[in-house]
């Protein structure tokens, strides 16, 4: 093969097409031997070494371009002082195209790094730019998302695709993914034995598309597919990346401006300790890009940018211990439900993958971790949660209609909040891990999503759909301005307003497990608009025994209806429930809500 070697640009890491010329760009600082190396494709045997000489290096960056070069027929990888290594900027690996494959060699084998082609016809594309008062998430995990489901295609961005339909009709906007790009799911146990690192926060290759992830052999193809079909049904992707502290700033920032340039991805929920978010912010590149981070440093609020999402736990822990009679604050927990601020948006979520499914936070006391190898050791000691006097699955009709109704006031909790509510894969019907809050490792029935559950929770499913129809036509609920207790649009009612055993509490007791929200709906739309006063009152019961709210007195004419009341299978009326009095009562452990018109 007789191959012509020039300068390259130097312009971008990794490898680039230009018309006949293949350009190889990598770091090597120039006292060090370096060159290209091309394996055959169908034997996997080196076929050629090109040298890349001092002359062809800038700083450290070397950069060759090559050509004629038929990249169909091969993969590559660098040789860095003697050393084979595959390009960490390579769009694809070859070697982990079979996921788990526990007949690798981790020590011995080589993976190498492949070329794609970058056509896609991404047709009239655009990113919806959902308002984050308008959003609803839900997270997956690509493969456990339809590993225990029927069909061809489980485990894959296809299987994801064919579920977008179901996903829209249930209310979601914004699809969050585990990790998707190739990450190095084996990994050795304490025995020595190799495991399934089932999530992904591991060693990365954050250029290429996880290729095990694949129903065909396109993985790049296919997960564009899903973002465009996304896209179309106005829908969002949002990747989880992990970054740990050995990546700089400027590593961060090329590998999410690529995963947003090349394949239109919404935004990024990141993980890692102390990232450098400031620098990570003010991308020009990132600033319509959705960053989703545990927390933001008081000098970026201060700038005001309108793309930080503060995703953490803060939520999280109000709401289970007031739901399961631990410790519950309800200052705290109402804090939570009306926060805001100017600078940034919320997730709220009462289940995630490192947490109980929502499920088990009613049915376990414990974590039951001992099938991860770890002797129970890993995961939260922490989840405020409550079996209801039986630990794991029961045939009891009581305890089991006590925690349908808690996972019915979970679901009232997340999705009357302010903030942008959640949904764990297969919590809308009730997936369990048995127990296990921290399956990083399971890659079986006990991390994938049961489907089969469908069919029994569908009555809970319909009222996830019915609150977050209920949610998207109530804006008071999710309106940006934070709410100031008071009449400061001289409509006679405040913004939002505290009421129980009797109307217009002048304050709040932290120990008391029940409150009346009263909200003035006129609040959600501009002065200069002339709208009739309605009102929304939701009142939350987390006592034992039934609770007396007080209604206060709406303006002539108008009249109280009760329109839902977690305490029915089916909470949401088919018709409106006229009150006809000042007051009304509320059982133990319920969530209602009341319409003032």
């Amino acid at each position: 093969m007789v191959l012509k070697i020039q300068a390259g640009d130097y312009k971008d890491m990794g490898v680039k097409r230009c018309a006949d010329r293949s350009i190889f760009t990598f770091q090597c600082p120039k006292e060090i031997a370096c060159a290209v190396l091309l394996f055959d494709k169908k034997t996997g045997e080196r076929v050629e070494r090109i040298e890349v000489t001092e002359k062809y290096c800038v700083g450290a960056v070397r950069s060759v371009a090559v050509s004629p070069l038929k990249t169909e027929r091969y993969n590559y990888a660098y040789e860095i002082d003697g050393k084979i290594m595959r390009d960490p900027y390579a769009r694809r690996v070859v070697g982990r195209e079979k996921w788990g494959d526990l007949t690798r060699n981790l020590k011995k084998e080589q993976l190498l790094s492949g070329f794609v082609k970058n056509e896609f016809d991404w047709e009239c594309d655009e990113n919806p730019e959902i308002a984050a008062e308008n959003m609803v998430m839900y997270k997956l995990h690509v493969r456990g998302f339809s590993m225990d489901d029927r069909g061809r295609k489980r485990g894959t961005f296809s299987a994801v695709q064919d579920k977008l339909s179901y996903l829209k009709g249930l209310g979601i906007t914004s699809v969050e993914v585990m990790p998707v790009y190739e990450f190095e799911e084996l990994m050795e146990s304490k025995e020595g034995e190799l495991k399934i690192n089932y999530w992904g926060y591991t060693e990365s290759d954050y250029f290429a598309v996880k290729s095990s992830y694949a129903y065909g052999k396109d993985a790049g193809v296919e997960f564009k597919t899903l973002i465009k079909q996304l896209h179309a049904k106005g829908m969002e992707l949002i990747m989880e990346i992990h970054f740990d502290s050995e990546q700089t700033v400027s590593f961060m920032t090329e590998v999410l401006r690529y995963w947003v340039m090349e394949y239109h991805v919404d935004g990024f929920k990141l993980l890692g300790a102390a990232l450098p978010m400031e620098g990570i912010a003010r991308d020009p590149y990132l600033s319509r890009t959705k960053l989703f981070y545990e927390n933001f440093s008081k000098e970026l609020l201060e700038e005001e940018p309108s793309n930080l999402y503060a995703y953490n736990e803060e939520f999280l822990y109000p709401a289970r211990k007031m739901l399961n009679h631990l410790s519950g604050d309800m200052i705290e927990f109402t804090e939570q439900l009306k926060k805001s601020h100017p600078a940034q948006h919320f997730v709220n979520y009462i289940a995630n993958n490192n947490t109980f499914t929502l499920a088990d936070i009613f049915s376990y006391n414990e974590k039951h971790n001992m099938e991860n190898g770890e002797e129970n050791l890993d995961g939260n000691d922490w989840n405020f949660s409550t079996n209801y006097g039986v630990e794991g699955a029961t045939r009891r009709l009581f305890v089991k209609k006590i925690r349908d109704k808690q996972m019915r006031n979970a679901a009232a909790v997340l999705c009357l909040a302010r903030g942008i509510p959640l949904i764990w894969n297969g919590d809308e019907f009730g997936n369990s891990q048995s127990g296990n809050n921290n399956a990083y490792c399971q890659d079986n029935k006990t991390g994938w999503v049961n489907w089969k559950n469908e069919s029994r929770y569908v009555e809970y499913t319909e009222f996830i759909r019915e609150l977050l129809i209920f949610r998207r036509e109530h804006p008071i609920l999710t309106a940006k301005e934070p709410f100031q207790m008071k009449d400061y649009r001289r409509v006679g009612y405040p913004d939002l307003s505290y009421h129980g055993a009797e109307a217009w509490i002048g304050g709040l007791n932290g120990s008391s497990k029940s409150i009346g929200m009263m909200y003035c709906e006129a609040y959600a739309v501009s002065e200069e608009t002339d709208k009739e006063l309605t009102f929304l009152y939701i009142g939350y019961n987390f006592y034992m025994g039934m609770q007396v709210f007080a209604l206060p007195k709406l303006p002539k004419g108008k009249q109280w209806y009760q329109i839902m009341d977690t305490g029915e299978s089916q909470p949401f009326y088919k018709e409106p429930k006229l009150l006809g009095k000042n007051f009304y009562e509320a059982y133990g452990q319920t969530i209602s809500i009341l319409i003032g018109r």
